[in-house]
């Protein structure tokens, strides 16, 4: 694998969509059983993966979002976790990827900001999950799912305690650019990943290109406050796949595999150079976005 910030500002790259989506379209349910069928039945991740492989995406996400102790311990992994992160990555290397991204998701414990002990514990959540890819091959971490400022600023923290590979760093957010959590703002959110150490400022949206597109600018505008040079990433959330809509709706913009054309060309106009379909997106969103912006540099001068 190549080294993946040779490329940052350079070419559009697309991430692969969530593993969970593909097992739960396999009767797959929780993360607990999503977890085991890693450990018990790697083919079924191998084959989500196969199908991503042929969609084209330069960057593959591994299926390690819930490896911090405390998410392994409430879904009874507790000292699984060496094993299910090489797993993990062996099911993603063996399609050769350009890129590898490990991601890690919100420990889920409380935080309470105003203690240091509260701090620390959770900062150590992110670290010794981060040490379990120690000596293993991939180009970043991928902080994802995140909702409240509080809960990305241990995780970047944690990680950047062990490990100086790049960090790819997202938060859920609402329409208006709130943070899904309610508590606190898109640009708060991104001036933590540039004060904290990411390298590329993303966020997760439901809402139409356009709509991204303006959180996007409000992204690029709080980096720009700061003297930061952080790269953006926009994940553009499925909710519904209906074969019946007949165009897109506030309600449910990307109904389609189609709709990712538009989307990849108002975000790609915006500066966005890393794009990806979460939610119930299939192989196909993802092949439409790899598609739409092969051999397309990333637009700057904003």
């Amino acid at each position: 694998m190549a080294d993946i910030a040779l490329r940052f500002f350079k070419d559009m790259l697309v991430l692969s969509s969530p593993v969970a989506g593909a097992l739960r379209r396999h009767g797959v349910e929780g993360e607990r059983e999503q977890m085991l069928a890693l450990l018990l039945e790697p083919e079924t991740i191998e084959e989500a993966y196969r199908l991503e492989a042929v969609a084209g995406p330069q960057c593959f996400v591994a299926d390690t979002a819930e490896l911090t102790p405390a998410r392994l311990a409430a879904l009874g992994m507790d000292g699984r976790g060496e094993q299910l992160a090489a797993t993990a990555l062996e099911a993603v290397e063996s399609f050769t990827p350009q890129h590898v991204l490990v991601e890690l998701g919100p420990c889920g414990l409380p935080l309470d900001p105003s203690s240091k002990s509260s701090l620390v514990e959770n900062r150590d959540q992110y670290a010794r999950a981060a040490q379990l890819f120690e000596g293993r091959t991939f180009d970043a971490f991928f902080l994802n799912g995140f909702t409240t400022c509080g809960d990305l600023k241990c995780a970047l923290m944690g990680v950047r305690k062990v490990s100086d590979a790049p960090i790819f760093a997202s938060v859920d957010i609402q329409e208006d650019g709130m943070l899904a959590s309610g508590r606190g703002t898109l640009r708060e959110a991104v001036e933590v990943m540039a004060e904290f150490g990411a390298a590329v400022a993303g966020f997760a949206t439901t809402a139409r290109p356009a709509v991204a597109a303006e959180r996007a600018a409000e992204a690029r505008e709080a980096l720009e406050a700061m003297g930061a040079d952080l790269c953006l990433l926009v994940s553009l959330v499925v909710k519904e796949r209906d074969a019946r809509q007949q165009a897109p709706t506030d309600a449910n913009p990307y109904y389609c595999a189609d709709t990712m054309t538009g989307a990849a060309t108002v975000l790609r106009g915006a500066g966005v150079q890393f794009l990806r379909a979460a939610g119930d997106a299939t192989p196909a969103y993802t092949g439409v976005l790899a598609v739409t912006v092969a051999g397309q540099d990333v637009v700057t001068g904003h």
